[in-house]
């Protein structure tokens, strides 16, 4: 199996599947007459993340994943968005960013050393390969299943399906 083929669909599908999970969220959130910021700023934890940062690196982990394997520059977004549109909006301009990569683009990616930031001051260098299976790929889930977990946590009727996409 390519490498334009264990990245590109597995980012796709969950993006997308969180795109419905979000929309599953909104509408708990004006059924239950709870403000919208209360969902977006939820924690598992108070030292973890609140699930507005965990859809956006989410974004991040694929497009930056899919743009280092396929050696095109690293996209930068900002993290502004504080809406469940605004979030939305993110989703659908990852999935089309993701969606524009072809199998040529990577092409030879196999042997392709890719060295990403893991600190104020350190780098990490490994192949493509490797930065795939063991980096982008696990936090791309991590954050996704974070996510799901969150709105779960609180109230959302989520499941398993909902978070494979495929209900």
């Amino acid at each position: 199996m390519s490498l334009y083929q264990s990245a590109v669909p597995a980012y796709l599908q969950i993006l997308n599947s969180l795109s419905g999970i979000l929309s599953k969220a909104e509408a708990h959130a004006a059924a239950k007459k709870i403000d919208p910021a209360v969902l977006l700023g939820a924690r598992l934890y108070p030292d973890m993340l609140p699930l507005s940062r965990q859809i956006q690196l989410v974004c991040d982990f694929a497009a930056k994943g899919t743009a280092r394997i396929a050696g095109t520059e690293v996209p930068s977004t900002p993290d502004t968005e504080k809406t469940f549109a605004e979030l939305q909006q993110r989703l659908a301009n990852t999935i089309a960013y993701v969606k524009g990569f072809t199998p040529a683009q990577f092409e030879g990616a196999e042997t392709r050393e890719i060295t990403i930031p893991v600190g104020p001051d350190k780098t990490m260098t490994m192949k493509a390969p490797e930065f795939l299976s063991h980096f982008s790929l696990p936090n791309f889930y991590f954050h996704a299943a974070t996510a799901h977990g969150i709105l779960r946590h609180n109230g959302v009727e989520i499941g398993k399906r909902d978070f494979m996409g495929v209900n």
